[in-house]
Formats: structure tokens, sequence, C-alpha cells
């Protein structure tokens, strides 16, 4: 059956390709763009491969954007708009810290209560967080985007009890590392404030965890599980994949409640 799908961050890498790939397969999307530039972009991709998407640009911090949510009917609302800092928790600045709340949980709540109030109104859809394996996991360095998208985690569930009665479904999905560039420029970011000579953290420690980066999935194998995961009406409530990453998780998952200081 063939949805209209919303879709932010629809500008770089996964959003990017589930979004061409969804209307590839005759779904209607809206995607969306944080910046003009991704917008003309996509665009011009969009029409060389003949395909029929609204495209228009959303920093969803941005009460102005926000307000064009309403001008668009959908079946299918997709959180996706993020970004990726990492640093040490115990010293990372503040501001930063507070940067990524401010996108990846507050922004990403207020466009989902917007669809929210759309989708109960008509009694049916869906909405579904880009979460990520950091949801579930707690990998040194890599605090801040963590501790967002465990807040993701605890909002989603919570809003999937809350919406089912309304007849919207709520769920997530949690990629493990893909190489979309994604995670390696948030690894880049700490080194801009780090310093040696001031900060107790040490710099090969952070390097070490950096090379894990090394060994990162390929995203069309992820973009070609959201193109499933995003139009279907039954699936589960969190789609982890890779299955290796799924299978980590939840052996992380039992391994906290072995977990001694």
């Amino acid at each position: 059956m063939v949805k209209t799908i919303f879709i932010t961050g629809a500008g770089t890498g996964l959003g990017r390709g589930a979004a061409l790939g969804l209307a590839s397969e005759g779904h209607h999307v809206i995607a969306t763009t944080e910046l003009t530039s991704q917008k003309t972009d996509l665009l011009r991709e969009a029409e060389e491969k003949g395909l029929d998407m609204d495209v228009f640009k959303l920093d969803i911090t941005n009460p102005r954007d926000l307000e064009q949510i309403e001008n668009y009917d959908f079946d299918v609302f997709v959180a996706n708009a993020a970004i990726n800092e990492g640093g040490p928790l115990g010293e990372v600045p503040m501001d930063r810290f507070r940067a990524l709340f401010e996108v990846n949980v507050f922004g990403t709540l207020e466009t989902v209560q917007i669809a929210a109030r759309k989708l109960v109104k008509k009694g049916n859809g869906k909405i579904i967080f880009m979460s990520s394996m950091a949801g579930i996991s707690a990998t040194p360095y890599v605090g801040p985007y963590t501790a967002t998208k465990h807040a993701i985690e605890g909002i989603a569930q919570t809003l999937k009890a809350e919406l089912e009665g309304f007849g919207v479904k709520v769920a997530t999905i949690n990629p493990g590392a893909f190489n979309t560039g994604f995670n390696d420029r948030s690894a880049e970011e700490k080194y801009k404030w780090y310093d040696e000579e001031k900060n107790f953290t040490n710099k090969e420690d952070m390097k070490k965890q950096d090379e894990q980066l090394k060994n990162q999935f390929d995203p069309e194998d992820m973009i070609k599980k959201m193109i499933e995961i995003i139009p279907a009406d039954e699936h589960k409530f969190r789609t982890v994949y890779p299955g290796e990453t799924e299978k980590q998780l939840k052996k992380t998952e039992q391994e906290r409640w072995n977990m001694n200081i």
C-alpha cells in the first residue's frame, strides 16, 4: 500500500538514502533538510531519478520552520534529524552537551508533538523515531549522543502507550555503526575543545575508541531495512539492525544486571 511519508533530516546519510529509496518504491515522500543547500542537492537528485518528492528546508530547532509541518498530511512521520558529537562526559563543555539535546531530544519531540496531533485527529498513522544502538548501549567517549538517544528510547516507549488508544503506532529504528560519515565527524569534534594540558581524560584512550570506526557497516544495507520497515503496518516496536548489533545489545543489557562498581 502506498503511503505518504514525512521524514526529517533527509539532507544526508541514512535519512537521504531512505527518502530517495521510499520514493523509488512509489511512496509519496515529504523530505526535509536542515540547510537550503542540502534541499537544492536533494531536489536535483530526485529530479535526475524522476522521483516525485516534496523537499523543503526544515531546521527542527527553528519555530518558523516547524510551522511548515502543519501544511502537510501524511501517514508516517519519521523523526530522523539528529546531530552527533563525542567527548568524555566528565569534561564535555556544557554548551556542546546542551546543543545535542536541543536537536536530538527537544527539537525532535516538538516535531513529533505536531505529528501526533495531526495523526490523532485522523485516528491512525505511525511515528518512527530514528534512535540508535547508542540508545541501548553506553560506549566511552560517545556519552553526549548516547544520553540523547537514551532519552529518545524513553520518550518512544512512553508515547507508544499513550497514543495506542488513538490508533497511532510508535516505533524506533536503531542502526548499528554505519559508514555514512556521521560517526567519524562526531569523533573528530571533541578534539576542537580537548586540550591534553587542561583535560584529565587520556587522549590515547579516546584515540583507541575512535579506532573502532574503521569497521563500520555498509549504509546501503541499513537503507534497505528502513525502506522495508518505515511503510510497514506490522513490525517490532524496536528494529535493531544489523543482526550482529542486535545480539551484541541484548548481551550488553543482560550484563548490566550483573554489573558491579
